[in-house]
């Protein structure tokens, strides 16, 4: 139960920027105790307990403005930013490392028993204000944007926006693991990865993505040709190369808190 809890916190901080400390987390998301409540509710539920963890339940959308139905399933790491406004019906599933915001409603179409509630794979992202109805299925890694109404399943990677939700994009596996390739090495440099996030519109922040993945790239090049040389009884790249001041950069707010900040370069990124 504390592994899940203490995921739920970093998975706050990986993916809100305005979060600061663990202190504030645990007191001002709503989403969270939203979560940790729900599982409290499933559980009873499970159990059979049918009155006792609609009351709670009940208790929870009071306090968070938030209504999660005991029935529903989700998985780990699961984010709901701002979070008033929710609704998850009985049948929803969710999957690991889900984001929902404000206003989404995860409903249904049907008054007849068993499952008429969505189902959101690993990774999905829903925007604020986006209803999913329906016993649907949203794959892995995709994006739903705000306020679009979706009601037929959609295939991974891919964005949908509308009403009726339509596929605008859809990128390849090949592309998220590009994406990830820079996330990653955003975190080498210290660099909050929101900050250079391929979807980010920002000019600037893309700029800085591309100059990581070049820096990343001359760092590897680079040590590779130490390692040939030392091999041909030459003597080079001794001396470590200057570190960078991740506190300047995190006073600029494009660095991770200390906490986060890798304490090694990792060689498969």
């Amino acid at each position: 139960m504390f592994n899940s809890i203490r995921d739920d916190i970093q998975s706050v901080f990986h993916r809100d920027p305005a979060a600061r400390s663990t202190w504030e987390v645990l007191t001002n998301y709503p989403g969270l105790h939203a979560i940790w409540l729900h599982r409290l509710c499933h559980r009873l539920w499970r159990k059979e307990w049918f009155w006792l963890a609609r009351t709670i339940s009940t208790f929870s959308r009071w306090l968070t403005g938030i209504e999660i139905h005991p029935g529903a399933t989700i998985g780990r790491r699961f984010f709901i930013d701002h979070g008033m406004g929710v609704v998850i019906g009985e049948t929803a599933e969710i999957g690991d490392d889900v984001t929902l915001y404000h206003g989404v409603t995860l409903g249904g179409t049907s008054w007849r028993a068993g499952k008429r509630h969505p189902t959101l794979q690993n990774n999905v992202v829903v925007g604020a204000g986006a209803k999913i109805l329906g016993p649907i299925t949203i794959s892995k890694f995709a994006k739903v944007g705000s306020n679009s109404v979706v009601v037929k399943d959609v295939p991974e990677y891919a964005t949908v926006v509308g009403i009726p939700g339509r596929v605008v994009m859809q990128k390849s596996e090949k592309d998220q693991e590009k994406n990830n390739q820079r996330d990653r090495i955003a975190r080498k440099y210290g660099f909050d990865a929101y900050a250079v996030s391929p979807d980010n519109p920002d000019p600037v922040a893309n700029a800085i993505g591309a100059m990581l993945e070049h820096v990343h790239l001359i760092d590897t090049k680079v040590e590779e040709m130490c390692k040939e040389i030392n091999k041909m009884g030459g003597s080079v790249c001794g001396d470590a190369l200057p570190s960078i001041d991740v506190d300047a950069l995190r006073e600029s707010g494009l660095a991770f808190p200390p906490e986060e900040v890798p304490d090694e370069f990792d060689p498969k990124i």
